[in-house]
């Protein structure tokens, strides 16, 4: 079970490293007047997005999934993480949308709202963190 919780926790980190950086380049790409920049930066999002967030989160569920079943966890606190888990599931969805707003030239945002949004992942991160750890139900 180490090893599967252990491979939980190594995809986790790398689908939230994503999660951080994307919005944090639409911030970048937002910001750039060239057309070279924002080319530069459509492919940069693009591996992030295929090649390590997308990834990282199809591994993080499936481990997920098999501690849950396998190991028969349970627990109020193991459904508010599916909840928050859930709201990230469309928060990565949504960094998908505005990644193809940006490719067709239909960004409709500023940096600033990058930089907010940028800061969600931090509050879901903060919650799951602590429902596991404390499991206060």
């Amino acid at each position: 079970m180490l090893w599967i919780k252990s491979l939980h926790i190594i995809f986790m980190v790398t689908w939230f490293a994503g999660l951080f950086y994307l919005p944090r380049l639409f911030v970048y790409h937002a910001m750039t007047e060239d057309e070279a920049g924002r080319e530069r930066f459509k492919i940069m999002e693009r591996k992030l997005f295929y090649g390590i967030m997308t990834p990282g989160a199809v591994l993080t569920l499936v481990f997920g999934l098999w501690l849950w079943l396998a190991w028969g966890i349970t627990g109020g606190w193991l459904h508010a993480k599916l909840a928050l888990v859930a709201v990230l599931i469309a928060y990565h969805v949504h960094c998908g949308k505005l990644m193809a707003d940006f490719k067709h030239g239909r960004n409709r945002h500023g940096h600033v709202f990058y930089r907010w949004y940028n800061e969600f992942p931090v509050l879901i991160l903060f919650g799951v963190i602590f429902l596991v750890e404390l499991k206060p139900f």
